[in-house]
């Protein structure tokens, strides 16, 4: 198995990370009891320069149908400014955003991007949504995370089980499939498989083409 060598200026240690490249890798991890999937949101070819952008949307007391209106009203800002964003289910309690970046910027510039997108999302929902980032403060709203973009930072991976009732699982999904009714439990370690047979990988594109964050920016101040 493949390992990278990081050294952390946190702690000054250097740290072996597995490199989850192959079948034989990921089936390794599992048999240790590895539930859950989290990898960076990097490459170790582009390690300081994440692949994609993520909005986590992380309910506290809000009904999943809440959870889905926040992931279209981001999804129709970013449309605004010619942003294609994917969306899939945590596995848990709420939905992830991805926004493909092609490692063609930091993880500040990524980071500083989803704050200006979550500070719009939270200017149209100001009634179910929150952008503190103490919990007490957040009175109970969903917390828009664009703090899953620093580095090292991790959060579950597409098609990653989750150690939750029923084994669910961070399923990739189609817009027209975001809507009120949607539940988390809808997509298991017992259907997924078959879903992907039907459906293929809908997450590839987040792998795809970056956007141009210059001219998206320009379209922000536009806002």
């Amino acid at each position: 198995m493949e390992t990278y060598l990081y050294h952390s200026e946190k702690d000054n240690r250097d740290r072996h990370y597995l490199v989850g490249k192959d079948e034989a890798t990921l089936l390794y991890m599992a048999n240790l009891g590895c539930i859950e999937m989290n990898p960076w949101n990097s490459t170790i070819e582009k390690p300081e320069h994440p692949t994609y952008c993520i909005i986590d949307l992380d309910p506290d007391q809000n009904s999943f149908d809440q959870v889905v209106e926040t992931a279209l009203v981001t999804r129709d800002i970013l449309s605004d400014m010619g942003v294609q964003c994917y969306c899939k289910t945590s596995g848990s309690t709420g939905l992830h955003l991805y926004i493909p970046l092609r490692n063609k910027y930091t993880y500040e510039q990524s980071k500083e991007f989803a704050r200006a997108i979550v500070t719009l999302v939270h200017r149209e929902l100001p009634r179910i949504t929150s952008i503190e980032r103490i919990i007490k403060e957040r009175e109970g709203k969903m917390y828009l995370d664009f703090l899953q973009n620093r580095p090292h930072a991790t959060i579950a991976s597409v098609y990653s089980v989750r150690p939750k009732p029923g084994a669910t699982v961070s399923m990739p999904l189609h817009w027209d499939e975001v809507k009120k009714g949607l539940k988390m439990t809808d997509f298991t370690i017992f259907n997924a498989l078959k879903r992907l047979e039907e459906v293929g990988d809908i997450f590839k594109p987040v792998l795809g083409k970056g956007i141009d964050l210059l001219k998206v920016l320009q379209k922000f101040e536009e806002k």
